[in-house]
């Protein structure tokens, strides 16, 4: 099974929305780009909702009848570990292995001293096409590298090995994920990972280090444009050497994680792919939820209510629900409106508050982030929420296309 060049992440944390997900791919093949979309959903999110992860399947398989679509597609156990993958194995295609929490852990010292031994062109002037000047490399740093990683690598694949062992080998997309961590992964350190990857027997076609600067759920990027530039240029210069020099998947690509909404690194990631010739699998998550709210106060009246009411209660629970994403999320929290505030804003209101639209003055950021992590407010509504949806779909489709076209596949795939 093999990934296509260009792969999109779209999330569906209510398996509604499938269908005018796939209307933004079925737009973007019109217009000569040719990209997959990737229906992701973690156990954590399935867990907080009470879903299952043959929802996810159900509602693609769906959406691409109904929609007719002939083009590959794929269904994403998003950021499972080896306690948790079983439960995905029946009904997905593609595999985000998450071993971020493996990294710097320790591993004997004797494999470690094997890798560098084994790897004696890693130490030294390592010559990448793309990348100006020779990286350096000292064994004691190689040594350095492994260490921090190695663990973290064989944790992937005991994984792989063991989904490969229920799937079978070659029918299943492998992604592996190292971006929740709190350093982000350099160029010598990913061409590093990437040579332990391919000792372990890995083959992977996406991986998902960590980059410089904030990725937060649901807003745009914070951090130094022109560093990120130079680290993805490396990155995929870095990728396309290694592919050659450790016969990874000819494919191999570089996944972006929470990149929905970083509006201002779509520029510098086109500008880039487009010299390297390289793909790219971005993921987004929960931008079609905020679509939904955004969707519910449009309709007005009971939508407009319910939208309103779902902000109050995330308000009450905000630590709670921003505690599992600490780490992709910045909120002030002196820039929350009050829930009475909310309760008294007109439906142009709410929606210029939600939308991602940072030109707007009425964007609040910290607003989007709260209700971004606060789909659990949603999901113990449980039919309430679900049939409110149903209620209002002409006004939450036309909002989740339009997100993805406009906002996201047309800024990225068609410099628009």
């Amino acid at each position: 099974m093999e990934l296509e060049k260009f792969s999109f992440g779209v999330g569906d944390r209510f398996a509604r929305q499938a269908k005018a997900q796939l209307a933004a791919f079925e737009l973007a093949a019109k217009a000569g780009v040719e990209i997959v979309p990737v229906w992701n959903k973690s156990n954590r999110e399935h867990t907080m909702i009470g879903s299952s992860p043959d929802s996810v399947r159900a509602a693609a398989d769906v959406a691409v009848e109904a929609l007719g679509w002939a083009k590959g597609y794929y269904v994403d156990a998003d950021h499972i570990r080896l306690d948790t993958v079983d439960g995905f194995t029946a009904s997905s295609d593609f595999y985000t292995i998450d071993v971020a929490e493996y990294i710097g852990k320790a591993e004997s010292a004797e494999l470690v001293s094997a890798f560098v031994a084994a790897h004696p062109e890693l130490s030294g002037s390592v010559v990448v096409p793309g990348i100006d000047g020779a990286l350096a490399l000292s064994a004691n740093n190689v040594e350095r590298i492994a260490g921090k990683y190695i663990g973290s690598v064989r944790e992937a694949g005991r994984i792989y090995r063991h989904i490969a062992t229920v799937k079978g080998e070659g029918e299943f997309v492998t992604e592996v994920s190292m971006d929740e961590t709190d350093a982000p992964q350099t160029p010598p350190e990913l061409l590093v990972i990437l040579a332990l990857m391919s000792d372990e027997g890995i083959p992977a076609q996406t991986i998902a280090p960590k980059f410089t600067g904030r990725f937060n759920k649901g807003v745009d990027y914070v951090g130094d444009l022109a560093e990120f530039e130079k680290e993805f240029r490396d990155d995929l210069a870095v990728i396309a050497y290694a592919v050659g020099r450790y016969h990874l998947p000819k494919n191999l690509k570089l996944s972006v994680h929470s990149g929905s909404d970083k509006f201002s690194v779509y520029a510098p990631i086109r500008r880039a792919l487009a010299d390297f010739g390289a793909g790219i699998h971005l993921k987004t998550a929960g931008t079609t939820w905020l679509e939904e709210l955004i969707g519910l106060a449009e309709a007005d009246g009971e939508g407009l209510a319910l939208a309103k009411e779902i902000y109050g209660k995330a308000l009450a629970k905000r630590e709670a629900l921003c505690e599992p994403y600490a780490t992709v999320i910045d909120i002030d929290p002196t820039k929350l409106p009050s829930a009475d505030e909310v309760a008294g804003w007109s439906a142009d209101r709410y929606v210029v508050a939600v939308r991602h639209d940072p030109s707007n003055p009425g964007f609040n950021p910290s607003m989007r982030q709260l209700l971004h992590v606060g789909y659990k407010v949603a999901a113990q509504m449980g039919d309430r929420y679900l049939d409110m949806l149903d209620a209002c779909q002409e006004s939450i489709a036309k909002n989740v296309t339009e997100n993805l076209w406009v906002r996201h596949i047309q800024p990225l795939f068609l410099g628009k």
